[in-house]
């Protein structure tokens, strides 16, 4: 395999980031399969009739898990990304996402620019 000599800022991946990015994916992925699996079998065997401490850690499992679910739709949709061969392009511009960025984000839908600009319109 013939490896490019990129610096950080370059936004070319090469088929080892792009397999890097892959396995650190599906790692998240589990990970949040098996975070969901385990709040929600906490859920199941809370006491309905809860005293006030017991009322706010279920509220912050429900928080949790919320997040969870978040994240783990944003990583199955980068997968998909990478399927179609979409990956890497920001869904604003259609620019290049930067490698450190995909590195540090490998669910980015943005390049940093984009991603600033949407934070910034919240």
């Amino acid at each position: 395999m013939n490896r490019q000599i990129m610096d950080d800022r370059d936004t070319s991946l090469t088929v080892e980031d792009f397999a890097a990015l892959r396995e650190n994916l599906c790692e998240q992925r589990l990970f949040r399969q098996e975070q969901l699996q385990q709040l929600s079998a906490v859920a199941a065997a809370a006491d309905p009739f809860l005293d006030r401490e017991a009322a706010s850690q279920v509220e912050v499992r429900v928080k949790l898990a919320a997040s969870a679910r978040m994240v783990l739709a944003d990583v199955e949709a980068a997968l998909a990304r990478m399927d179609e061969c979409r990956y890497g392009s920001c869904h604003l511009c259609r620019g290049p996402i930067a490698r450190e960025r995909l590195r540090i984000v490998p669910q980015a839908r943005y390049c940093s620019r984009c991603q600033q600009v949407r934070e910034a319109g919240r």
